[in-house]
């Protein structure tokens, strides 16, 4: 269970309360640091795949943990941006929306994982993925260096978010066909 890949991938829930923290510094040193650390641990999620493939180190707590420790470090990210007034008024809508199709999907795949059905990640999940993993570092930056990160890092949300709606409906009206009401 403690393998390379497993500890990379816990990594990323263990790096969720550092980055916490740093919104403490208010400062640009704690706008980086977050940003470093959210971008390493992103950089993991590549890793702990590729690496459990390449060293056959895949195991089913890998499987299971993998998903969740994703959408643990990013849902908590978009909340930190929340609280610490990161995102504007209408930065809050995509992160709801990133929010709330994250918890319909986990629902329906533990769903179809209850009748033995696969739903495998599609590659516009992981362009929507992509965006993310840009727009959330740019967003921590906040203004440090450049007075136009929030502006880009708020794009990259949108269209996150864009991407969040079309693959939750597809994924939403694949799971349909094995929801019969008797």
């Amino acid at each position: 269970m403690f393998n390379l890949p497993n500890i990379l991938t816990i990594s990323r829930i263990l790096v969720i309360p550092a980055v916490f923290a740093t919104v403490y510094w208010e400062n640009n040193i704690g706008n980086v640091t977050a940003c470093v650390l959210f971008a390493l641990a992103a950089i993991t999620d590549f890793f702990d795949g590729y690496l459990a493939r390449s060293m056959n180190k895949l195991s089913k707590f890998g499987r299971f943990l993998d998903p969740i420790a994703d959408k643990l470090l990013v849902a908590s990210v978009l909340l930190i941006l929340a609280y610490s007034q990161r995102l504007s008024d209408y930065g809050l809508i995509p992160a709801v929306i990133i929010m709330c199709r994250e918890i319909l999907v986990s629902g329906l795949r533990e769903f179809l994982a209850e009748i033995n059905v696969g739903m495998p990640v599609t590659k516009l999940a992981k362009w929507k993925t992509t965006f993310q993993l840009i727009a959330l570092p740019i967003l921590l930056l906040g203004t440090t260096g450049w007075e136009y990160f929030p502006y880009l890092g708020e794009a990259f949300l949108w269209l996150a978010a864009i991407l969040t709606v079309i693959t939750g409906y597809d994924y939403m009206k694949s799971g349909l066909k094995y929801m019969n009401e008797a």
